[in-house]
């Protein structure tokens, strides 16, 4: 059966492809804007297959699509380093025009930093997993690790120099200076699993994850996970820290956390299970003085969300249901209106290739691009919300 949503308002949208075959189109993760300063360029990246996970050496092309030109796809450069969740983190820096992506050379993964007008690059030495919103500040963390300890997430073809070491003391979270490419450790995973640590981290292999910038543009958040071998996800935190490194704060470590995204510089909005309660979506004030539930009894599963850039409004989607279909959601916190945007067809796939909505807004909050495959090839659409979003 379908997942039912019976508040929800069914408005009409204009549901438009941007990207089109004989080639795959996606952009990725759902806390990043593809949309450019001025609104007309959208970031994607095109790839040959779609029906396997990325090898070592695969290319993928990263592009720009004119929404000025018919949705002309102008490609930029090619990456090997990337998956089907996240591709290589590819992003804006500032709104343009420079953007960063991940690649590999010489037998390490780094990040590229590309002028779109100019052609002109820099290569920095890590690379990126979040940029605060300047575009002058990254955080990095070991995507080799990922890559065998949650596939789907890393990058294949650089081995993890710490794949045996279960708490690794010399690696971690790191700073990086997206001008000059200087970069430092600022947290290793040991330091994280020293920090208020719990009798089932014994044994666990512990990694970082899904790091997120807020509105500050010096703090943000991450993922603390730990599972044992033969674990898929294992158990989670959320903790948020510093960019120096000080100030390392635990604000959920109730097994579960999930999709998160940040409301401001002062809360953030995350899936995730608190004892006597359940799983819910929960606002957690960062300073650890506040926790409230939002969209209770009409939020039953696990999303993408995010915020509007004005922070009115909630954007969701679901994992398939039964009938192999992704919700897509608006949500108004104040009002309590739920706008059920579309249902898109997902055929059953390979978990590690799946393709989620990932929705993500436009810089005004007028429009959202999703990636889908309810058409049969893997593209991009976008979708125009702004009568919806006006009447906040």
């Amino acid at each position: 059966m379908p997942i039912a949503f019976p508040q929800a308002r069914h408005p009409a949208v204009n549901v438009r492809a941007v990207t089109r075959g004989p080639l795959y189109h996606f952009f990725g993760y759902y806390d990043k804007s593809c949309w450019d300063a001025s609104g007309r360029w959208i970031l994607g990246q095109e790839s040959s297959f779609m029906d396997r996970p990325p090898r070592a050496g695969d290319p993928l092309t990263i592009g720009m699509i004119d929404t000025h030109n018919d949705h002309a796809w102008r490609p930029l450069a090619q990456t090997r380093a990337w998956n089907w969740q996240q591709g290589c983190m590819l992003q804006w820096l500032g709104g343009g025009p420079e953007i960063i992506f991940n690649d590999v050379r010489e037998g390490r993964f780094i990040a590229r930093v590309m002028n779109v007008e100019t052609g002109t690059e820099r290569v920095l030495e890590r690379p990126i997993y979040t940029v605060n919103r300047p575009g002058t500040h990254g955080v990095s963390l070991n995507f080799s690790r990922l890559q065998h300890q949650r596939p789907g997430y890393g990058y294949a073809g650089v081995p993890d120099a710490w794949e045996h070491v279960a708490v690794p003391e010399d690696d971690g979270l790191y700073a990086v200076d997206l001008q000059s490419g200087a970069s430092r450790l600022i947290l290793s995973v040991a330091q994280a699993a020293a920090f208020k640590p719990k009798a089932e981290f014994d044994g666990k292999i512990h990694r970082f994850n899904h790091a997120q910038f807020g509105a500050d543009a010096g703090r943000f958040a991450f993922l603390h996970r730990y599972k044992s071998a033969d674990e898929e996800v294992g158990l989670t935190r959320l903790m948020t820290l510093n960019l120096d490194g000080s100030e390392l704060r635990c604000l959920s470590d109730h097994g579960l956390v999930s999709h998160y995204d940040w409301h401001g510089t002062s809360a953030i909005l995350a899936w995730a299970h608190r004892k006597g309660i359940g799983d819910r979506y929960f606002l957690f004030q960062e300073d650890g003085n506040g926790i409230e539930t939002v969209g209770d009894g009409i939020f039953f599963c696990d999303g993408h969300c995010s915020y509007s850039p004005d922070g009115k409004w909630i954007l969701t989607d679901t994992y398939p249901d039964e009938t192999h279909h992704r919700s897509l959601l608006l949500y108004q916190p104040q009002t309590g209106v739920l706008y059920l945007l579309g249902r898109f067809l997902a055929a059953p796939m390979n978990w590690e290739i799946r393709c989620d909505l990932h929705p993500r807004w436009n810089r005004d909050g007028t429009q959202i691009c999703i990636d889908s495959i309810h058409e049969g090839p893997r593209q991009m659409y976008v979708l125009d919300v702004g009568h919806l979003t006006a009447s906040a």
